[in-house]
């Protein structure tokens, strides 16, 4: 079905302010017409193109205004612009998008609460995701900024197979944030010892 109308164009009411003209939209006279195959129809007024557009049920869009004379395409625009607006829509998607978490440890931290903060700190960069380390200070624990210190360079020691620091310990307020990324390939999985040997003897 055409987008325009037959009847003064109050029909005519495809959203389109950022879109190429379409039917009675198009200020030109004449155009250089193509097929809604891509075929060179050569030299048209408008209103001819228009009508043969009309036709076979499509719309006529001007696709190169600039050209002298103008370019236009038989085409269902509707269709056109739901396979463009999902073309779009596709490429926004596979952007890749790096999320970021937090994990937040304190000064004083223990042993055990260190360990399982630091496993979920794995378990985020194995995801892919960047995380900010943040050390949560309280009172008099401000005037020894230097253990806050200690627990990050700590983490950054026991991650440094397969995190890099992307954002060195930084005091702002009553915290102190460090920022790490994951390195690439770090959480490929390796083959075991005994699969290398298997398949070296049956390449042999």
């Amino acid at each position: 079905m055409c987008g325009g109308s037959r009847d003064g164009g109050k029909e005519f009411d495809i959203a389109r302010n950022d879109g190429p003209r379409i039917n009675e939209e198009i200020t030109s006279r004449t155009c250089r017409l193509i097929g809604i195959d891509g075929s060179q129809m050569g030299l048209f007024g408008v209103r001819d193109a228009l009508r043969i557009a009309r036709d076979q049920g499509l719309d006529l869009v001007e696709i190169a205004p600039n050209a002298e004379p103008p370019v236009c395409k038989m085409l269902d625009y509707r269709k056109y612009k739901y396979e463009q607006d999902r073309k779009a829509k596709a490429a926004r998607k596979n952007q890749a998008k790096v999320e970021i978490k937090e994990m937040k440890f304190r000064p004083k931290i223990d042993v055990g609460d260190y360990e399982t903060k630091k496993g979920h700190v794995i378990r985020f960069l194995k995801k892919g995701a960047r995380v900010k380390i943040t050390i949560m200070f309280r009172g008099r624990e401000m005037a020894h900024p230097e253990q806050g210190r200690m627990v990050l360079d700590r983490l950054a020691e026991d991650l440094k197979d397969v995190a890099t620091v992307e954002q060195k310990p930084l005091m702002e307020g009553r915290n102190m944030h460090m920022t790490i990324v994951p390195i690439k390939g770090a959480f490929d999985e390796k083959p075991k010892a005994g699969d290398e040997k298997a398949a070296t003897e049956k390449e042999n």
